[in-house]
C-alpha cells in the first residue's frame, strides 16, 4: 500500500482535523482515543500523528470493531482517556457546539 500524506487522506475523507484539534484543546484532553471504521484504519497512525503534533496529546488507536456512534469501547475505562473521537461517514457532532 502506498503511503499517503495527511492532506491526501483529508481530501478523500474530510477528516475535520481542525475541529478535532479545537475540541481537544478546549477540553484540555491529554489522552485521546481514536476509533476508526475499517476503511480508515490503514491511515490511523498518520491521522493520530497529525492530531498529536497539533495538540501535544497522546493518542491511542482502537483496533477493535466500530459499528457506529453507539459502539463505544467500554474496555478503555481503565486506560483513563479524556476524550474519545469516533471517525465515520456522517457529519461530526460535538457536545456543546
Amino acid at each position: 500500500m502506498q503511503t499517503k500524506t495527511i492532506n491526501e487522506i483529508n481530501e478523500m475523507y474530510e477528516l475535520e482535523i481542525d475541529k478535532i484539534v479545537g475540541n481537544i484543546k478546549k477540553q484540555g484532553a491529554r489522552k485521546v482515543l481514536l476509533q476508526f471504521p475499517e476503511g480508515l484504519k490503514p491511515y490511523s497512525t498518520i491521522i493520530a500523528e497529525e492530531v498529536e503534533k497539533k495538540t501535544g496529546c497522546l493518542c491511542f488507536i482502537w483496533l477493535g470493531d466500530c459499528f457506529g456512534a453507539c459502539d463505544v469501547p467500554l474496555e478503555v475505562e481503565g486506560v483513563g482517556v479524556d476524550l474519545i473521537v469516533q471517525f465515520g461517514h456522517s457529519e461530526w457532532m460535538f457536545e456543546g457546539n
